[in-house]
């Protein structure tokens, strides 16, 4: 048997305190708490707590403001597209129209049409209109109104003797359109000129 004196006690050992944390206590040499630095202290985190909450909430502020503009910017490019591709899709059916305009055109040979059939077809010209008429296509170019080279192309000038007729179209070759304010087909026209007679 071992003798008692070999026999040793077992400390108590206290684990030794973790250094990785952040103090937030300040203690003076006697190891007592000190008051006055741990509220030092406490105020330099405190400031710099609210400096870093400060730089993440402009951040944070920033890139919702820009994700804003973002979205903003997505669904402009969307309304820019949808309206480039309804202008291009009505510019398309223009052609159709000037067909039907040309065949209207030679009255004679039109009422010669049978009655039933014209009916057809002019009640099909009127739905292609309302249609144009519903997505805001309105016709530009008319007989007697001022040249105006923002709806108007000129294809030939004709010599007229009256003052009041000058710059005016005098006939209407191919209907122009308008697709709400923004021309997407000027109307080809002929234009007075005014000449004086004698001249």
């Amino acid at each position: 048997m071992p003798d008692d004196e070999t026999k040793k006690p077992i400390e108590n050992i206290e684990p030794k305190p973790d250094t990785s944390e952040v103090l937030e206590f300040e203690f003076n040499e006697d190891g007592e708490e000190d008051l006055k630095k741990t509220l030092k202290k406490l105020r330099e985190d405190l400031k710099v707590c609210k400096k870093e909450k400060e730089e993440y909430l402009l951040g944070w502020q920033k890139e919702r403001a820009e994700f804003a503009n973002y979205k903003k910017g997505e669904d402009s490019r969307k309304a820019m597209f949808s309206e480039s591709m309804r202008e291009r899709i009505l510019t398309r059916f223009l052609t159709v129209l000037d067909s039907f305009n040309m065949a209207f055109a030679n009255k004679e040979a039109w009422e010669k049409v049978d009655e039933n059939w014209r009916r057809g077809v002019e009640y099909i010209y009127g739905q292609m209109n309302t249609v144009f008429e519903e997505y805001g296509v309105k016709e530009v170019g008319v007989v007697g109104e001022i040249f105006d080279p923002n709806i108007h192309q000129s294809i030939e000038l004709v010599q007229t003797d009256k003052k009041e007729l000058n710059h005016t179209v005098s006939n209407v070759i191919q209907k122009g359109y308008k697709l709400g304010d923004r021309v997407i087909r000027a109307a080809r026209v002929n234009v007075y000129e005014y000449k004086e007679s004698g001249n």
